[in-house]
């Protein structure tokens, strides 16, 4: 039998424009035409967000002097600006390549034990842009990787789709104990940012964000610090299937999430994790006490409002949802990046040790709920 794949050499990068939320609140409350009910929605949401920064790829966004000619802020004006999704998409091909190459190259270079020649696999994962030849090629050809490495793109899953893609990273492992698979998630989320009357839309524009992260899954023996990836599981809330969505327009992508959403995990995520602890665990889980048998947990902060919810359906400490939630105030709903952004937070600095157990959760359409059950290996906690 095959040993655990581990997921270890975590890496995040972040593009060099910073969002205040604050600036950009007062923008998007400015918009012409918003009704007095939108401008206090606006209002509403972005303030109560729990984001005080955010990244863009889009450096006109910033309140900067520039000579370019604008295409998504009018500076002089103060108006947001409404490119077709084709333009869109090209300023997507350009930077979500770059950052696809500068996250898996971060990886490769943080985990000393493995070479660009031992790689035998590359999965990507994006929902914000897509192109072909795609991010995975690109990479294989800028790493100088094997021209035989197995490429696999997961695209257009949504703010979810980090776990299975580490989830098929660790049966590629399973299938071959000398494999070596790089995963890399890069979202784009603000360039399908835009003003608009819709609630759900002005929810949007007041989370999402830009970031990067890539990591290596393999079950070769070290001594790194890293995940033992050892359960996931899979479950839909149908009802919430309206509620959060994910669709292509004349104008760029366009986000539903509605109200409702933090409810609907409320009322579903008992039954949707339960699965996932069976065995060992299912007693503690059965009695409320999983918070004191897992001591870490990686929550995709898909706002602030739905950590609120998980945290107190599970019972769970302000110090168990710290990572999330700094990584949401930091960097804002990066999509599928952001819980590879919490889950290397966990390791480097919420103190892990060697042995402790950690759930990882996220959710996206569907209504969609990834969950993992992973061991940390090889970390010292000297981040505590």
């Amino acid at each position: 039998m095959s040993s655990p794949a581990v997921l270890r050499s975590l890496q995040t990068v972040v593009p060099d424009t910073v969002l205040h939320q604050s600036e950009v609140r007062d923008v998007f409350a400015a918009q012409p035409g918003l009704s007095r009910l939108a401008r206090r929605i606006v209002t509403a949401s972005f303030d109560g967000s729990g984001i005080d920064t955010r990244r863009t790829v889009l450096g006109e966004l910033t309140l900067a002097e520039t000579d370019a000619d604008p295409v998504f802020f009018d500076r002089t004006t103060g108006d947001l600006l409404s490119p077709g999704t084709g333009t869109r998409n090209d300023v997507y091909v350009r930077e979500a390549t770059r950052l696809f190459v500068a996250a898996a190259r971060a990886a490769l270079d943080a985990d000393p034990e493995i070479a660009a020649a031992d790689i035998t696999h590359v999965v990507t994962v994006s929902c914000t842009g897509f192109h072909a030849p795609g991010p995975e090629y690109e990479i294989v050809r800028a790493l100088g990787l094997p021209e035989s490495v197995q490429r696999y793109h997961l695209g257009f899953m949504g703010c979810y789709a980090s776990m299975p893609a580490l989830r098929v990273a660790s049966q590629f492992c399973a299938a071959d104990p000398d494999a070596v698979v790089l995963v890399v998630s890069v979202e784009l989320c603000t360039l399908h940012l835009r003003s608009s009357e819709n609630p759900d839309l002005i929810v949007a524009s007041s989370l999402f964000a830009d970031g990067a992260a890539a990591g290596i899954v393999t079950a070769r023996p070290s001594a790194a610090a890293g995940l033992r990836l050892d359960r996931f599981h899979t479950a839909i809330a149908p009802q919430g299937e309206k509620d959060m969505a994910w669709t292509i327009g004349d104008h760029g992508f366009e986000m539903i999430l509605s109200t409702a959403v933090p409810q609907i995990i409320g009322e579903t995520i008992i039954d949707a994790l339960r699965p996932l602890y069976a065995g060992e665990l299912e007693a503690s889980f059965q009695d409320g006490r999983i918070g004191e048998e897992v001591r870490h947990w990686a929550i995709h902060p898909g706002g602030r409002s739905i950590l609120d919810r998980v945290q107190d359906r599970l019972a769970l400490s302000d110090v168990q949802l710290h990572p999330a939630r700094e990584t949401l105030r930091t960097h804002g709903n990066m999509s599928s990046a952001t819980i590879l952004f919490v889950l290397r937070r966990i390791l480097e600095e919420e103190g892990a040790h060697h042995g402790e157990r950690v759930s990882a959760m996220a959710f996206g359409p569907g209504l969609t709920a990834e969950s993992a059950l992973m061991t940390v290996v090889g970390a010292e906690g000297d981040g505590r």
